[in-house]
């Protein structure tokens, strides 16, 4: 799979790896976005890249010191009892270079699991900077761990990184390359797989969608069948919790007193969870634009990845007769569902592509979705709202996923409704359309985005 949208990472990579100084470089990310592929593609012939086994530290060692011994002669030749001989000894070897070779060790969390002494040591290893003749990098799907080891005040290694990278899902724009697709379908195709680098591999092993979906996600020995759960390994203790919570979100338990009623637990004690399962970038917190995260009453839950959010809205309501390998029937029953279900995931993408380019000669900041009661009490609901940089204007927009033969109509009934959103004060409405297709129509002088316009915003 070509190599996309990872520039910013590269160039950062690059300078550190380039430094006549010993620099320590962090990775870390849900697994499958594509961490490993990013450090190949930055190291050299010289370096060496080791991905830990999930072994006894002594095999981690030995099969380290094999890799190594593809660099320097004979390295594998003696047994190294500890970590800290094995470092010693690399050093030594080494001699005086300019720069420094690199040593990644990917899946970090392997080895630290094995050895809960090592993150000290590496420590000890770092703050030799001076004397060390090898850069390090670390990489490591389990957030939580790396996270704990990195960025915790009281980690062994918080403060010693010159780098130190979130590799996140791959922006939606980007699919239209990877499946060479026309880009209304590739929204759909992002709703299913969103912006993971390994699904869309995955999906471009099938000429057709239902294919895909059928063999890949719904039948029960499909790759990605159990996906959720073996995420859920890399940074819980207990992945019982967060399947129940997400599953439940994807039926339609928004709001945390629905959550906590269907778990028949005190809403209070599910903060820890829900707080966890944002910070891994499965769940959101949605509020009404203009509304405050603290202090908001109307905050709803949401799945915030597209995968995750197909999985729990249509895979995990029908893994009983799925198991029974019914994939075909239940296939046929879903596939009703599937234009409803990328209509709002087109309302995502809308929302997110809002501040991404000026939209009327104007920038904008994040885009939400408002409801409530509004100027007349009456209940209302606006797709998008976000405000302009200079906080003079409102960009209120109307997100369908339909084609649209007649824009005017709709345009009329937006500035209506945005003229009584509450708070608007003196800002200048400006109205968009965001359509699955729409004729131009004379006399209609309001931006309209179609996916193609969409998702050329979100190639970055």
């Amino acid at each position: 799979m070509p190599f996309y949208n990872r520039q910013n990472e590269v160039r950062r990579l690059r300078r550190a790896l380039s430094s006549n100084k010993a620099n320590l470089m962090v990775l870390y990310g849900r697994r499958r976005c594509g961490k490993s592929t990013l450090i190949r593609e930055v190291l050299s012939e010289e370096d060496i890249y080791f991905m830990a086994p999930q072994a006894d530290e002594a095999v981690q060692r030995a099969q380290l010191a094999s890799v190594i011994s593809a660099r320097i002669k004979g390295f594998d030749q003696a047994v190294y009892p500890d970590w800290e001989s094995l470092f010693t000894s690399l050093q030594n070897s080494l001699g005086h270079r300019t720069p420094p070779i690199a040593l990644c060790l990917d899946e970090f969390p392997y080895l630290a699991k094995s050895s809960s002494p090592l993150p000290s040591l590496i420590q000890k290893v770092v703050d030799e900077v001076g004397q060390r003749r090898f850069h390090l990098i670390l990489c490591g799907s389990s957030q939580q761990m790396m996270q704990g080891m990195v960025l915790d005040s009281t980690a062994p290694l918080y403060g010693r990184s010159n780098e130190i990278l979130k590799i996140a899902p791959l922006e939606a724009g980007w699919l239209i390359d990877s499946l060479n697709c026309p880009p209304a379908q590739a929204v759909g195709e992002y709703a299913t797989w969103g912006g993971v680098p390994r699904y869309w591999e995955i999906r471009q092993e099938y000429d057709t969608y239902e294919e895909a979906v059928k063999d890949a996600i719904l039948d029960r020995l499909g790759i990605l069948h159990e996906e959720p759960t073996r995420l859920f390994l890399d940074d819980m203790r207990e992945s019982v919790q967060a399947y129940s919570i997400l599953a439940l979100v994807g039926k339609g338990s928004h709001k945390l007193s629905e959550i906590a009623g269907r778990l028949n637990k005190p809403a209070t004690h599910l903060a820890r969870p829900l707080n966890r399962l944002i910070q891994l970038g499965y769940l959101k917190r949605e509020i009404p634009f203009g509304e405050s995260l603290k202090s908001s009453k109307r905050t709803l839950y949401k799945l915030a990845d597209p995968f995750m959010n197909f999985y729990f809205s249509f895979v995990s309501p029908n893994l009983s007769r799925l198991e029974l390998g019914l994939t075909e029937q239940v296939y046929e029953g879903l596939a009703p569902q599937f234009n409803a279900f990328f209509a709002g995931e087109w309302e995502n993408l809308c929302r997110r592509s809002a501040p991404m380019a000026p939209i009327s000669g104007l920038s904008f900041g994040r885009a939400s979705r408002w409801w409530g009661p509004n100027e007349n009490g009456e209940m209302m609901e606006l797709d998008l709202v976000a405000e302009s940089v200079d906080k003079k204007y409102l960009l209120v927009g109307e997100c369908k996923w339909a084609d649209i033969a007649n824009p005017a109509p709709i345009f009329r009934n937006l500035i209506q409704k945005a003229q009584l959103l509450p708070g608007l004060k003196s800002r200048s409405i400006v109205p968009a359309l965001f359509a699955k297709s729409s004729e131009t129509e004379v006399g209609v002088n309001f931006p309209v985005f179609t996916p193609a316009e969409v998702m050329a915003r979100l190639k970055r």
